[in-house]
């Protein structure tokens, strides 16, 4: 087994609502911000989702730097419930640039996925990066919502991405550690 994978990441974005291609519903989903920060619930959000797809980039982050980053103007966290049970969560980041807002985390707990959830969750938070200015109104208008996916990411997160009208603007090739998915409880 080699000790390095490629792996490719495409960058993708949408310059106009009218871009967005909503998803149809899946019953009984609803989909809430989580308008308390909540570092606890982000990291097990994060966790939870990135168990299998080797998210690690905020495994050591401590407490100071969840909050940190979760205090921000323009940063939201959506989350899709399935009949009162967390399904998935999307995270805004709306925070650094004036008319930007980046997905920055976008997925569902591995029991979730292929139910179509992640369509209306991708659908409802990207309607929500479009009206970020509506609920921060010293912010300006959004002219632009961009993502980025990776080959390490679910086998339909980049075609997901593409049916609910995002562009890819840019593909990058590396090459990786092959690193072990850390689970949901790291080092546990």
């Amino acid at each position: 087994m080699s000790d390095r994978i490629t792996v490719t990441t495409w960058y993708l974005e949408q310059t106009s609502p009218a871009d967005l291609t909503p998803a149809g519903g899946a019953p009984d989903l609803r989909i809430v911000r989580a308008e308390v920060p909540s570092p606890e619930f982000s990291r097990f959000l994060y966790t939870a989702v990135g168990q299998d797809v080797t998210w690690t980039d905020r495994l050591g982050w401590p407490y100071a730097r969840w909050r940190e980053f979760l205090d921000q103007p323009g940063v939201e966290t959506w989350v899709a419930y399935d009949r009162g049970t967390p399904a998935g969560f999307i995270e805004l980041d709306g925070g650094d640039a004036e008319s930007a807002v980046e997905i920055s985390y976008f997925g569902l707990l591995p029991a979730f996925r292929g139910r179509r959830i992640g369509g209306q969750l991708l659908s409802y938070g990207t309607a929500r990066a479009w009206d970020l200015a509506d609920r921060l109104p010293e912010r300006a208008t959004t002219k632009r919502v961009w993502v980025h996916t990776c080959s390490k990411d679910g086998p339909h997160a980049l075609s997901n991405y593409e049916r609910r009208g995002f562009r890819v603007f840019r593909t990058e090739t590396d090459e990786e550690p092959a690193l072990p998915t850390p689970g949901p409880w790291p080092g546990a």
